[in-house]
């Protein structure tokens, strides 16, 4: 029965998500640069599958949860973070995590990446590595392909009401899938996690 539940407070969520999202996020000229003391991290999600569906993203270090924004089809959303250690996620149907160790002055590149899910798309965090040789990596045509095909997007303020609206319903799915992530294994762990170097 409980499965049912949340089935419907996912398909809830992801109505009220895709049907208001033009008006919450805005342009934006580019990624937002990152100070002296802190790393930005752009979210790109280029793929135009699953494109009627949005996914929001937030840093939940230590269990406080930041949001992001709302990254939807060919857009890209950037946030600046203390430099450390952050645990990153994306929601939609689901919730999905990525680690991060960020240096400060740098900029960090994460894939949105859609996926099939029961309801709707599903989403997943991919580190995109400053090392030619991964399979995601910003050397690559494809990364600057992604880069041009998403546009920059920042949150307005009816962005951050909507988050506050729906804060207990995001808060009790991260609590939710976080059991599965905890339990990972470390080397699934390790290849989904931004290092220091990673970071331009």
């Amino acid at each position: 029965m409980m499965k049912v539940i949340r089935a419907w407070i996912a398909v809830a969520f992801l109505l009220v998500l895709s049907g208001c999202q033009s008006s919450l996020m805005t342009k934006a000229t580019h990624p937002t640069q990152p100070s002296a003391q802190e790393s930005t991290v752009v979210f790109l999600r280029p793929s135009s599958f699953g494109g009627a569906i949005q996914s929001s993203v937030y840093d939940v270090t230590d269990g406080k949860t930041v949001f992001g924004g709302i990254v939807s089809s060919k857009t890209q959303v950037s946030m600046q973070l203390p430099a450390g250690d952050h645990l990153l996620m994306v929601i939609a149907e689901n919730a999905d995590f990525m680690n991060a160790t960020l240096e400060p002055g740098k900029t960090y590149y994460v894939l949105v990446m859609p996926r099939i899910g029961v309801w709707k798309a599903r989403f997943s965090l991919i580190p995109i590595h400053n090392d030619a040789t991964a399979k995601y990596n910003i050397q690559s045509k494809q990364f600057a392909d992604w880069k041009r095909d998403s546009q920059p997007v920042g949150k307005t303020p009816q962005a951050d009401a909507w988050y506050l609206t729906n804060q207990a319903d995001i808060d009790a799915k991260r609590v939710d899938y976080m059991k599965k992530w905890d339990v990972m294994d470390a080397a699934h762990k390790a290849e989904l996690t931004l290092h220091a170097q990673d970071g331009i």
